[in-house]
Formats: C-alpha cells, sequence, structure tokens
C-alpha cells in the first residue's frame, strides 16, 4: 500500500511540474511513477506493488482485446446474409473459490459480446456460460481457464 501512495504522490508530482491538474496529465505522472518505482525496487522494502500493477494491466489488457476481437465476430454474424449461429451453454469448471473471484470473473465473461455468464452451481466449482455460437465446447473452457480466470486469480491472490 505505501508503494500506491508514493505512486500516487509522483503522479500529483508530476502534474505540479507540468502545471496542469487533469486525468492526462496524471495517467502519465502515474506511469512514470510506476517506472520510477520499478527502477528503485532494489532500494526499496518488498513489496508486490509492482507485480499486482503489471497483473491489472495484463487483465484489462486481455479483456479489452477480446471485447474487440468479438464485437468484430458478433458484427460479422449479424450482417452475413444467413444466420450461421451455434448456440450453447458451457459449463466451464472453476478454480476461483472466493465471492470476489467467481463474481470478477462471470462479471468479465458478460463484458464479452457474444457470452452471458448465466448461473454457477452450488457448490460453486462450475460456472455455465452462454455462447452465441460455439464451435469448440473444450476449446472455450481452455481459454477461460487458461486465459482469463489464471489472470483473475494472479491479480487477486
Amino acid at each position: 500500500m505505501l508503494h500506491f501512495l508514493w505512486n500516487i504522490g509522483l503522479a500529483v508530482l508530476w502534474m505540479s511540474l507540468q502545471g496542469q491538474f487533469n486525468s492526462g496529465h496524471f495517467l502519465v505522472g502515474f506511469v512514470i511513477g510506476y517506472l520510477i518505482l520499478l527502477a528503485a525496487r532494489p532500494v526499496l522494502p518488498e513489496s508486490s506493488y509492482t507485480r499486482k500493477v503489471w497483473q491489472v494491466s495484463s487483465l484489462v489488457l486481455y479483456v479489452i482485446g477480446n471485447i474487440l476481437e468479438a464485437n468484430v465476430q458478433v458484427a460479422k454474424r449479424v450482417l452475413s446474409p444467413r444466420l450461421d449461429l451455434k448456440p450453447a451453454v458451457v459449463a466451464v469448471p472453476l478454480r476461483a473459490r472466493t465471492d470476489l473471484e467467481v463474481t470478477l470473473l462471470a462479471n468479465l465473461i458478460t463484458l464479452i459480446p457474444g457470452s452471458v455468464s448465466v448461473d454457477i452451481s452450488p457448490d460453486r466449482s462450475t460456472l455455465y456460460v452462454h455462447v452465441m455460437s460455439l464451435d469448440d465446447p473444450e476449446e472455450f473452457k481452455r481459454s477461460t481457464r487458461q486465459d482469463l480466470e489464471r489472470r483473475v486469480l494472479e491479480m487477486l491472490r
């Protein structure tokens, strides 16, 4: 938490040096502050802050990439002369156990166009996801677990 406060302080210092207090300068200052903290890591007390920022950034970029890719796929399917949809409900086994982990994963899946989290099993070991068009259920399960769920769990644990 101390490193996060240092990072915010460095961002505010950057905005002060620029003479402009707005979100764009704060973001640039935050990134510069993060890079300074990353470089100064050997002389600072040990913290997982720099690793967590990287994990959050990785998750956000992954989700944005998936949203963009899914939007293109949904647009292609909707605009094509033939609606070649293969809707399905897929049971995805989960490693996530806490309420926060399951909720974040389910909401991120729902954010991606063409997929909606429908339900979770009573023992919270399986998430049911409705997919607009599914070619390979095993590939969907694998990519959800290995790509999205792994990133969520790395970030939260």
